[in-house]
């Protein structure tokens, strides 16, 4: 089996959280959401958890940071293409995100981003095989 992540993420409003996220093609895993929570599945191996504020203070004494106005982390996401680059950032733009930064277009590696509905990153890119095995 291999190792698997779980970012958790505090999000103001669950429900458009969900919406969004499935808006990019993404499931949601109901044995793990509840009002609270919703349990997102990028892959076999990434899954993360969207919970509103108030859940998401339950696991940490420190201050919530409003992604709108401070960057913690960037969450990049490697995808096989680049037309699924294009689809993933237009999807989220299309369910409310903002865009996140110039596209970056190296020849090799192509990616964009985008910030979602709470401000959180996200980093859709594509990289040629051809270039990492030389």
């Amino acid at each position: 089996m291999p190792n698997m992540i779980f970012p958790n993420l505090p999000v103001a409003d669950v429900t458009a959280s969900r919406a969004f996220f499935t808006a990019l093609g993404f499931s949601i895993n109901e044995q793990f959401s509840d009002e609270n929570t919703a349990s997102v599945v990028i892959s076999d191996a990434i899954v993360v958890m969207l919970m509103n504020k108030a859940r998401f203070a339950e696991f940490t004494k420190k201050q919530i940071v409003d992604a709108h106005s401070s960057t913690e982390v960037f969450l990049a996401l490697g995808v096989e293409s680049r037309d699924e680059v294009d689809r993933l950032a237009d999807a989220g733009l299309a369910a409310g995100a903002t865009v996140g930064g110039e596209a970056q277009d190296h020849g090799f590696m192509y990616g964009r981003s985008i910030d979602d509905l709470d401000g959180h990153r996200w980093e859709f890119v594509w990289m040629d095989p051809t270039a990492i095995e030389g």
